[in-house]
């Protein structure tokens, strides 16, 4: 079993329970980890063995163009749509950071990770 991970993608897009948040945008940065087996890609060096780390990423910038007002649903519905487009992972983590939220205060980022 292996731990591949793809950290510091960022997407801009319109994810907030303000209205204004669904309007003007946002950046968003997202790492997600997930574990599988990579003993026949690892023998044969043969990419059909293993995920493929673009569609990994294609599939999480789908989902990342769907407006939601909660980061803990957009980190949920990327699960949903790594896991099922690759059964194979085991075991999977998410992090959704927004970055400088409007919470009043000055805040790099706001983050949830599932």
């Amino acid at each position: 079993m292996a731990i591949i991970q793809l950290e510091g993608m960022e997407f801009f897009a319109y994810h907030g329970c303000f209205s204004e948040e669904q309007i003007i945008g946002s950046r968003f940065i997202v790492d997600v980890s997930f574990e599988c087996d990579v003993k026949e890609a690892a023998k044969s060096d043969n990419l059909s063995k293993t995920i493929d780390y673009q569609e990994v990423y294609n599939t999480i910038n789908e989902v990342m163009q769907i407006k939601s007002k909660l980061l803990e649903h957009v980190g949920q519905r990327i699960i949903d749509a790594v896991k099922e487009r690759f059964p194979i992972i085991k075991e999977i983590k998410v992090k959704v950071s927004k970055c400088n939220p409007p919470i009043g205060g000055k805040v790099e980022k706001v983050s949830v990770l599932i």
